[in-house]
């Protein structure tokens, strides 16, 4: 049975799932795509969960870069393999979807890599906030563009203003408006 438990974050609350060894989701919660928890058992106390929390925290207060949690993909052949490479673009960088498409194999297949990156199930930790359009448009995120503004800008070090009390996501209705400057675009033509 999953199990799931929902954590507090600047951008706002966070769905954590598991199957009891591996991280198998991460949504914002209201997000397109989010999961329905029934008939899952809630179970805060999972030391998977309070890493995946602790690695969180250390993220978005900018002492960490990478995570280190065991995942597990929940999809389709293909969608594992846009999965996978998604997870390789480096923090500060972005890369296009058609330069992921190229990356795995199938470059004339960007709708479908579009389609898979928008059913990502471990966002943020599965960085598909860095995939963007080949002319550098944010182009969909399904926890909003509002956050992958937000978390390119992080990345990047433009806006630090989520470590600030009250700031993103914690005050309902609040919109989240930041303006995205460029980042490194990864290699394999990402612009």
């Amino acid at each position: 049975m999953k199990r799931y438990t929902e954590i507090d974050s600047p951008l706002g609350p966070i769905l954590l799932v598991s199957d009891g060894s591996a991280l198998t989701g991460f949504y914002f919660v209201g997000q397109k795509y989010a999961p329905v928890t029934d008939p899952w058992r809630r179970d805060p106390g999972l030391r998977l969960f309070r890493d995946v929390e602790a690695q969180i925290v250390a993220y978005m207060s900018g002492r960490r870069r990478t995570f280190d949690v065991p995942i597990r993909f929940e999809g389709t052949p293909f969608q594992r393999r846009v999965w996978q490479a998604i997870a390789a673009i480096p923090f500060g960088q972005t890369q296009s979807y058609s330069a992921l498409a190229e990356r795995i194999g199938a470059p004339s297949s960007m709708r479908a890599v579009g389609a898979a990156t928008g059913r990502n199930p471990i966002s943020l930790i599965v960085p598909c906030h860095r995939v963007i359009g080949r002319s550098g448009a944010l182009t969909g995120y399904a926890g909003g563009l509002d956050r992958k503004r937000a978390l390119l800008n992080f990345e990047s070090g433009l806006d630090m203003r989520w470590l600030l009390p009250n700031s993103l996501g914690k005050e309902k209705g609040k919109k989240i408006q930041i303006d995205l400057l460029p980042l490194k675009t990864g290699g394999g033509g990402g612009n």
